[in-house]
């Protein structure tokens, strides 16, 4: 498993088999349940992880309500970043969804990889480029695109995670209640 994870860096950067062995020390596999927190609300997100296997949502308590506004998948990191590189409480929870491997590597053993691997830091800055480019795309989405909108582009973006996540959830994920996302599908499916 931890080869995906090896992968997704060369797919990046260039790395060395002495760097790879360095990646495979720094970062430690993790289970977590179903149900299991990667991250709860108070709490310093003291990790990033890569989903080796399974499912995390990301989500905020509103008013007694969950509000969904991320899931993490195989192949993807998992992390609250506001929280992790100020190293101050997340007002955000990241939960398990489904039974999940997770290799995790802790704030100062990051340092270590953006020292110890010759393009280490530049990994770092892609990635966390392409969390601030989908952090804006979200934004905008939520206030400039109508609920049926967003739903057509979780089924283009997360066509697959469609089987392994509730209505609910994805209805939360929308911005809606789940008898109005019952509607909006209704509507998509009945134009094709």
């Amino acid at each position: 498993m931890i080869d995906s994870l090896i992968n997704s860096i060369q797919s990046l950067i260039a790395i060395s088999p002495a760097e790879a062995d360095i990646v495979t020390t720094l970062f430690k596999e993790k289970t977590y349940k179903k149900g299991d927190f990667f991250l709860e609300e108070g709490r310093i997100c003291k990790h990033v992880g890569f989903v080796a296997k399974g499912l995390m949502r990301y989500y905020i308590n509103h008013d007694g309500e969950e509000k969904i506004y991320d899931f993490s998948q195989e192949n993807e990191y998992v992390c609250n970043y506001e929280s992790f590189l100020s190293q101050k409480p997340s007002s955000k929870i990241i939960q398990a969804l489904e039974d999940s491997v997770v290799f995790v590597i802790s704030y100062n053993d990051l340092q270590s990889l953006y020292k110890n691997v010759r393009e280490g830091e530049r990994f770092g800055r892609i990635a966390i480029e392409a969390v601030f480019l989908q952090l804006l795309q979200d934004i905008s989405s939520f206030y400039t695109e109508t609920p049926e909108l967003r739903y057509e582009r979780f089924l283009k973006n997360h066509a697959d995670l469609q089987q392994r996540i509730s209505q609910y959830h994805i209805a939360s994920y929308v911005g809606v209640k789940p008898q109005s996302l019952s509607r909006i599908r209704k509507r998509i499916f009945t134009q094709f």
